[in-house]
């Protein structure tokens, strides 16, 4: 087990994720000829619109041998609209390659992804890619790891050259130039002597190496301070040990296109990133009991605990991605799903390569699989062991922010399209749909326009249903902005046995640590005296929550809210589940009414990219959007603006960005907050 990685490739959209992980397939002999993006022929992006679009939608998972290492690898997507994809990846995961375009630094996206990993605490190398790129600058990549990342880069590699000069690498630790040979598709290289022109800046990077690498490592400081020579495996172990506690983070060099670079970046993998008996012991709770916690080793030899990641339908059922976390999982075995606490059994467990399966009897603690059968598991469940029920934490996702309404073009197809919708929502966590109930509408949401549509053209190339679509809404929220009280009184007597449910509860506003309204509701039960018996808070929660689906201003669904029950009454005959419910979504609506509500917009991080000579009127079109420039800054003859705009305002701005810029200009966006709509603005909404 300590010879297996699970790692991921993130980055930046058209950072060259892909590529990279089209020559690790083929240096590690999975694949016999070397797929490429810009042809379609990439084996990790399998899907019609993967190829189409030459972007990757959907996290593809294959296993490869290196040096006696196995390594699950997972090609995750770079496009903001398919957050979801890399957040379930990144949970699962032990490591992670970050890639960085040599000619852009960090961009809007790496950092995203580097707060993703950052947040499952996931050690990382960096692979500075397209080093032979117009405008490609190593110092300029460094420094923005460095203070955009607030990462700490350790240089193992330098480039030769750059741009169109770049030819190879100088492999710090061994003190060797790295030539690789083309025509051999940089299957094959040579080792010579570092040229002389580079010599100093290479000594001098080396001394660099050896200084942050010594700081947690007293053999390796002791032979620096004293000038003694060093071993290469003293560096080694001290660079595994700083990355294992995301102290340090390796960096590599080079050019996946042009097959430079892409074998020392598997060789880092094995030597710096750990393997599944590295990590620390997850923590799980009962699933009666979130206080009692239980550790979670990576023992094969206990019982059996694992993590549904992943969701994909075929003809044949589902396929539920897992990662084994304890035990080891058996073909026809019966499991307990803790998360829904519903019996399955795992009919047939798969190897997966991208599309393709290869069929396993049984697989342990540390391994990533596709099993088949099933039926009741959804992404971010425990599958564990009957006799030891464990719950371990869940993946959270974040809120959609943009909607458009679905209909199917035939009467006949309407069964079809909700099927259809129903297994989309399985797969895909960031995806919404529901039936307006006031104009019997079925309403998508997402994470943007490219996600939804991505969806449409699912539903109709793959599901086989012919939908119309209207056009794309933004999600609105409505929150409280103040401290509110209110009592419901559900009361009703027709013959016979009556209804009676009576509750006081308070509303304020619930902010995250950064001041902006939190995207969850929490419930709380403060009643003394069995007021209102233990057997109905269910249900008078169950109502508030039903109530929030749709506030008081304008139908929007509401955020942000803390409700406190704190009092009530109850009739030891009359009382009921339904009739607390009910007296509980009175109350909500009341509490929301006097709680100052308003209503709030979903605001998105823009970074948009222009040739200096159309900065001006990019910008004055942004201000125009009610964006708020947060920095502006030029990298090489291009201008960079960083923003934050409401999404409402964003409407066909690729179009925009274009006839602005001469078709030269390119954005990325990604949801930041909710804020409040101005006031203006609102009036025109809600009436």
């Amino acid at each position: 087990m300590n010879r297996l990685r699970n790692i991921g490739i993130m980055a930046h959209i058209d950072a060259g994720k892909t590529t990279i992980t089209e020559r690790i397939l083929y240096y590690t002999g999975k694949t016999y000829k070397m797929g490429e993006v810009h042809d379609g022929t990439a084996v990790m992006d399998f899907m019609e619109e993967e190829q189409k679009r030459g972007i990757t939608i959907t996290s593809a998972v294959t296993k490869c041998p290196w040096k006696g290492f196995e390594i699950n690898l997972i090609d995750t997507p770079g496009h903001i609209d398919f957050t979801a994809e890399v957040e379930r990846s990144l949970r699962v995961l032990d490591g992670a390659v970050a890639v960085f375009d040599g000619s852009e630094g960090v961009q809007a996206q790496s950092e995203t992804v580097w707060r993703q990993g950052q947040k499952y605490d996931l050690p990382c190398l960096c692979f500075v890619n397209k080093m032979d790129k117009t405008g490609a600058d190593f110092e300029m990549t460094i420094e923005s790891i460095h203070d955009k990342l607030i990462a700490n880069p350790i240089l193992l590699q330098l480039p030769i050259g750059a741009q169109g000069s770049f030819a190879g690498i100088i492999d710090l630790m061994k003190m060797r130039a790295v030539f690789y040979k083309t025509e051999k598709l940089g299957a094959t290289f040579e080792e010579t002597e570092i040229p002389v022109e580079l010599r100093q800046a290479a000594e001098l990077q080396r001394n660099r190496m050896i200084e942050l690498a010594a700081e947690y490592d007293e053999e390796l400081m002791d032979l620096y301070v004293r000038d003694k020579p060093i071993d290469i495996k003293i560096i080694n172990r001290a660079i595994r040990k700083a990355t294992l506690s995301n102290k340090l983070h390796p960096v590599f060099v080079g050019s996946a296109l042009r097959y430079i670079g892409v074998q020392r970046v598997l060789d880092g993998v094995a030597a710096y990133l750990p393997s599944p008996l590295d990590k620390p012991d997850i923590v799980g709770h009962k699933p009666t009991d979130e206080n009692k916690k239980i550790s979670v080793k990576c023992d094969r030899g206990a019982s059996l605990v694992a993590l549904a990641f992943k969701i994909t339908s075929d003809m044949h059922g589902d396929l539920n991605f897992l990662r084994i976390y304890q035990g080891t999982l058996k073909s026809g075995s019966r499991v307990l799903n803790t998360s829904r606490n519903k019996r399955e059994n795992i009919t047939r467990i798969f190897e997966m390569h991208a599309n393709e399966r290869e069929i396993l009897d049984s697989v342990s603690a540390g391994d990533i699989v596709a099993v088949v059968g099933l039926k009741k598991t959804l992404t971010g469940d425990t599958i564990c062991d009957p006799k030891k029920p464990i719950c371990l934490p869940s993946i959270t996702f974040p809120q959609t922010v943009i909607s458009m309404s679905i209909e199917p073009k035939t009467i006949a197809e309407k069964a079809k399209l909700a099927e259809a919708l129903a297994v989309l929502r399985r797969e895909d966590p960031t995806f919404e749909s529901k039936v307006d109930s006031e104009t019997g509408q079925t309403i998508i949401s997402g994470m943007g326009e490219l996600h939804l549509e991505i969806l449409q053209h699912k539903l109709i190339r793959e599901k086989g249903v012919n939908v119309r679509v209207g056009k794309p809404k933004v999600a609105y929220k409505e929150a409280a902005t103040k401290l509110a009280q209110a009592e419901g009184k559900f009361v009703r007597q027709t013959g016979g046995r009556g209804q009676y449910g009576h509750v006081v509860l308070t509303i304020e506003p619930l902010m995250t640590e950064d001041n902006h309204w939190s995207s969850e509701i929490k419930f709380e039960n403060k009643t003394v005296g069995g007021t209102v018996p233990r057997e109905y808070i269910p249900s008078v929660e169950a109502g508030v929550r039903d109530t929030f689906g749709s506030g008081v201003l304008a139908g929007y669904p509401v955020i942000g809210a803390k409700v406190t029950l704190i009092d009530g009454s109850f009739h030891p005959v009359d009382s009921s589940d339904i009739a607390f419910e009910q007296a509980g979504a009175i109350a909500a609506t009341e509490a929301l009414k006097k709680a100052g509500p308003v209503l709030l917009e979903p605001i998105m991080r823009l970074q948009v990219v222009v040739p200096e000579a159309y900065f001006g009127g990019v910008q004055s079109n942004l201000l125009g959007k009610r964006a708020l420039i947060t920095d502006s800054r030029m990298h090489g003859n291009m201008r960079i603006i960083d923003s934050k705009v409401p999404l409402v305002e964003m409407s066909g701005y690729s179009s925009e960005i274009r006839s602005l810029t001469a078709g030269r200009g390119t954005f990325t966006m990604e949801p930041l907050s909710y804020e409040k709509v101005p006031e203006q603005i609102a009036k025109q909404i809600i009436f």
